[in-house]
């Protein structure tokens, strides 16, 4: 028989309890610091892009402080004087500005009329050609004038709209007058649109084009199961494959409506075309480099940028509340 001595000598003596060890705290595997560690070749290659804008971008917006100081050419970085919204007042009650500021949106509307949705239709219909010879010949013929130096289009525009250039030796030719497009100031918007477009639809394919090849074959087949052809694929396949990519652009184009073509205008326009022609990037230029006159352009260039971020901002709002894709 066992005795109560045996069985207390045959249990297991207890242990002693030991503190529980601190537990060291690790930095989570997603944030920040260890994707930093881990890929810190990857993030050395930003710098030099961080550096441009800071220099190019960031560090130039200190000087729109002159749009509130009285500016000399001679005197101080940033002005002699505090002038407050002077110059503000000056370009809101003048009416140059305000046919300037109403060219501007005409000619920003029309290109995004116009030079938006034109990419999508010619990258539909690229997307369509099925011989690849034909297609890279196609691609390579819209893609040309987009490296054509802004000097050399305008040049083109100017030698086809002459009056001795082969536009109106076209219509002599069928009976009609000939017609001073570059002196009428009712023919502006039309060259310029038509030849934003001829210059930017085919390189704005790319993206779109890109932006196809990740749509999924087999939603075609099951569109094809269904009954749809090629129209009803393209509305309810394609248009929603390439949708994010689209509103994308869309807000981004929106946010440069304001800076509309500085450098083509500035070589197409002339004093006779100013009520149509002129927008604030080149009365920029006039009133700030050929006048001298620094703060009141800076004044303006500030009115612009802000009109440009609401837009943008705007637009992003509308996006992400309607379609659901934004920027951010």
């Amino acid at each position: 028989m066992t005795t109560p001595k045996t069985l207390d000598a045959a249990r297991p003596a207890p242990r002693e309890e030991r503190p529980a060890p601190r537990r060291r705290r690790r930095t989570p595997a997603g944030s920040w610091r260890a994707a930093f560690r881990r890929d810190w070749q990857l993030y050395s290659l930003a710098i030099l892009p961080l550096l441009f804008f800071l220099i190019f971008r960031y560090a130039p917006m200190i000087g729109n402080v002159i749009a509130f100081r009285k500016f000399e050419p001679g005197g101080g970085i940033f002005g002699e004087e505090w002038v407050g919204l002077r110059y503000v007042k000056l370009f809101l009650n003048d009416p140059t500005f305000w046919n300037v500021f109403t060219n501007t949106l005409v000619l920003g509307a029309l290109t995004l009329i116009f030079c938006f949705p034109l990419p999508i239709v010619l990258a539909l219909l690229l997307n369509e050609v099925r011989r690849r010879t034909l297609k890279r010949f196609l691609q390579s013929v819209s893609y040309l004038p987009h490296f054509l130096s802004m000097v050399i289009v305008a040049g083109l525009v100017m030698q086809m709209t002459s009056l001795d250039g082969p536009i109106n030796a076209f219509l002599d030719f069928v009976g009609s007058e000939k017609i001073p497009f570059m002196q009428d100031p009712g023919w502006f918007r039309t060259i310029y649109v038509s030849s934003e477009v001829w210059q930017t639809v085919g390189w704005g394919t790319i993206l779109y084009l890109a932006a196809l090849t990740t749509i999924d074959d087999q939603l075609y087949e099951a569109a094809r199961m269904d009954g749809a052809g090629r129209w009803r694929q393209i509305w309810h396949v394609t248009l929603p494959g390439i949708r994010p990519t689209a509103v994308t652009l869309l807000i981004l184009n929106i946010g440069t409506f304001m800076a509309v073509g500085f450098e083509k205008v500035l070589l197409l326009y002339n004093p006779l075309t100013y009520p149509t022609a002129d927008v604030i990037s080149t009365y920029l230029y006039r009133m700030g480099l050929e006048a001298s006159n620094f703060s009141y352009a800076a004044a303006i260039g500030l009115f612009e940028a802000l009109v440009g971020l609401v837009l943008i901002l705007s637009a992003n709002v509308i996006s992400r509340r309607t379609v659901g894709t934004s920027l951010w």
